[in-house]
């Protein structure tokens, strides 16, 4: 029967001031009575407008139905059919603004929790084991190379692994799982379920290679050299932007991808690890996207008394997902909206102490739809700080493109793509992901790793009739 109650059914979640010291999850997820009372306000619409909003074509209202039903095996069936990482995609989504987004029942309430019930689902068959075992596909004598082993490769390949391909993943780091690994931290995604998902994809034959940078331990053209048909490159965008800002280079200065990298990939958030990592009492994030939220909450986490997130518009503007800025707020992060950093401040001995930050306010629009921000002249105040992360964005690392022959990229170092089948201005290599889009979605890269597989299948059998 219909649940008509029109807001969704709350999820528990670890207390603000205990999680703000530890990396165990935030959100603790659905137990199966929440799950199919959850499931039961989808209003089964003849046309599902949410399907249209998922990337990678979940079947919405089918895997929903069996939710509600109570047969949440066969609900989790349905989402892999289309999805290699449903425990990833129920976590790091952001639903609000793709499927949730076009849900009928946020009309006039809240939308279907879409995303908390795929986490459900997959999380449900990973504690409790699976009745189905998986066959390993029968190879059609065929080899794809992947390169890079984070969200868009990893789809690519266990597409072309069901299809029958022979695929070899070369991943540049000692860890596959790309961004998953080294980007979102434990109390986002844990790493263990990460683990899970890719071990799932070696069930199904695909070969994990780590420790092979593409572009240095061997080229693009050696790998067709040794018999791959196709090569998909989804090498992401690990290249960090700084804001070219006086004091830049002083100790205490980081990158988000370096701090996130030291304390997920580098397990500086175990205390029995010894990775390099300031112990900060102040910290100074610039930005407002969710890796600006992920390294100010990692921050708080190691310890820090004070933690700012500095942003040049308002909050309205801010382009993280509401729920990692509610859950910012609620751990005591101070946000510092329409201010922006005009220098780094060192003390004697080259260490950070303090920021100089100006204020601003909202001008027009910019070509982005969002209002520009113009600082206000003589408003220049020290902001008193001991370490400063940069988080406002990554570009894609310029090895592969400067060691390939004929790969077309654009003027920000993004791989040129052609739209409907990802492939690039060289024949037989296809692209997709933060390469080729720049620093975007999990589920985004997603999709361009399962279009190009489609794609790369067709191009495979059409060379060889």
């Amino acid at each position: 029967m219909a649940n008509m109650q029109p807001t969704k059914t709350p999820v528990k979640e670890q207390e603000p001031k205990v999680r703000a010291r530890n990396f165990k999850e935030v959100t603790l997820g659905y137990t199966p009575e929440e799950a199919m009372n959850e499931a039961a306000r989808c209003l089964k619409c003849k046309t599902p407008m949410c399907k249209t909003g998922c990337p990678v074509s979940v079947r919405i209202p089918e895997f929903l139905d069996k939710v509600a039903a109570g047969e949440f095996e066969e609900a989790y069936t349905i989402i892999k059919s289309t999805n290699s990482l449903p425990a990833v995609t129920g976590r790091v989504c952001p639903q609000e603004r793709q499927c949730e987004s076009k849900c009928v029942r946020g009309i006039k309430g809240e939308p279907v929790a879409i995303g908390r019930l795929e986490r459900f689902c997959a999380d449900y068959v990973r504690e409790n084991g699976s009745s189905k075992k998986a066959d390993k596909p029968v190879s059609n004598g065929h080899k794809v190379a992947v390169v890079g082993a984070g969200p868009s490769g990893l789809t690519c390949a266990g597409d072309l692994a069901k299809l029958g391909y022979d695929v070899t993943i070369f991943e540049a780091f000692h860890t596959a799982g790309g961004v998953l690994m080294y980007g979102i931290p434990e109390f986002r995604l844990p790493k263990a379920i990460v683990q899970n998902e890719i071990d799932g994809l070696k069930n199904l034959g695909v070969d994990i290679e780590t420790n092979m940078v593409i572009g240095k331990v061997l080229s693009i053209d050696e790998l067709l050299d040794r018999g791959y048909e196709a090569i998909f490159v989804g090498s992401g965008a690990g290249l960090p932007r700084f804001m070219g800002i006086e004091g830049e280079g002083l100790v205490g200065v980081y990158s988000a991808n370096e701090y996130l990298t030291r304390i997920n990939l580098m397990k500086a958030y175990l205390e029995d690890y010894d990775t390099p990592i300031k112990k900060s009492r102040s910290v100074a994030v610039c930005g407002g996207g969710n890796v600006a939220m992920d390294a100010a909450r990692s921050a708080m986490r190691l310890g820090a008394e004070h933690v700012y997130i500095v942003y040049r518009r308002s909050l309205d503007e801010m382009p993280a997902r509401k729920e990692e800025v509610n859950h910012a707020m609620e751990e005591g992060i101070e946000f510092l909206v329409l201010n922006n950093p005009v220098k780094i401040d060192g003390d004697e001995n080259g260490n950070v102490k303090g920021m100089t930050c100006i204020k601003m306010q909202l001008g027009e629009a910019d070509e982005s739809g969002r209002r520009s921000s113009v600082p206000v002249e003589g408003s220049e105040y020290e902001l008193d700080v001991d370490t400063v992360i940069m988080a406002i964005g990554t570009s894609p690392n310029p090895l592969i493109r400067s060691t390939t022959p004929g790969l077309e990229a654009n003027k920000r170092g993004c791989l040129v793509v052609d739209e409907e089948s990802m492939k690039t201005s060289k024949e037989g290599i296809y692209a997709g992901g933060d390469a080729v889009t720049g620093a975007a979605t999990v589920i985004l890269a997603m999709g361009a790793g399962k279009k190009a597989a489609a794609h790369i299948d067709e191009y495979i059998k059409q060379k060889n009739n």
